[in-house]
């Protein structure tokens, strides 16, 4: 395997396991919200209660932030999946919009989330003098209105997926179940489960196409490509055996017996 072989085949590897990985980081770290069988949304006061000393939490939510990085590469990728169809400009606009909000996302979890696990070694009484400040904070005051910015993900991945489907990509039931996970696993803090389904959602969509860029790359090809592709191509190499069948002297007729030139009956 030369040089180029061994580069190709890093970033095929590097690719699938970020399709494996990033929707499975998604599913544990919304597995790890307590409440989850009961759901209510929490305004900023309830999120701070939440995240303060809840250790096993903020280890999920440090796995998102670096998750972030994983949800690049799907972006590009599949943006270069699109990039010689008609959906083409989707592919762009997509992977543009869903790049810009996983960088917030990434704001986000060190912003507010990251911060929490640094003030579990602050003791409860100046932890409650700092209220009025979290407060501020997780009610986006000043510049933090920008974290709004993170509906970008889902929108951005929304338009990939869609895309996806319009040109079948992917086989439709993927793109179905990417569409509707990247659609509801942003939903409001407090509902967990559902985020977590749309994680689910996610992981039955991606994996396997992560699984199979891990293969050997012929059977990549082969899996990738296009239902109609593959019959098309099926067809034409039938096509060419039944053309080459009478100049070996044998009839391509269904039932049709072997002859020679020297056994054959007058």
């Amino acid at each position: 395997m030369d040089r180029h072989a061994s580069v190709s085949r890093a970033k095929r590897v590097g690719t699938g396991l970020s399709f494996i990985i990033s929707p499975l980081v998604f599913v544990f770290a919304f597995s790890l919200h307590p409440g989850l069988l009961h759901p209510h949304l929490l305004g900023p006061e309830g999120l701070i209660l939440r995240a303060h000393n809840a250790g096993l939490l903020q280890f999920g939510h440090v796995l998102v932030t670096l998750n972030t990085a994983l949800l690049v590469v799907i972006a590009v990728h599949f943006m270069k999946l699109l990039d010689r169809t008609s959906w083409a400009w989707a592919g762009l606009v997509g992977a543009t919009v869903g790049i810009l909000g996983a960088i917030i996302l990434a704001a986000d979890k060190g912003a507010l989330c990251l911060t929490m696990s640094a003030l579990d070694t602050v003791p409860a009484s100046k932890f409650a003098a700092m209220m009025p400040g979290l407060l501020a904070m997780f009610s986006h005051k000043g510049w933090m209105v920008l974290l709004w910015g993170i509906v970008l993900l889902p929108l951005g991945f929304a338009i990939l997926a869609i895309a996806l489907l319009k040109t079948e990509s992917l086989p439709r039931w993927q793109s179905a179940c990417f569409l509707a996970g990247v659609l509801f696993v942003g939903f409001p803090d407090g509902a967990e489960i559902i985020n977590l389904t749309a994680s689910i959602l996610m992981a039955v969509a991606l994996v396997p196409y992560g699984m199979r860029m891990l293969a050997p790359q012929d059977l990549v090809g082969r899996a990738a490509a296009p239902a109609p592709a593959r019959a098309s191509a099926s067809a034409g190499e039938s096509l060419r055996v039944l053309e080459a069948l009478p100049e070996a002297g044998i009839d391509a007729r269904p039932g049709a017996r072997q002859s020679c030139a020297t056994c054959r009956r007058k």
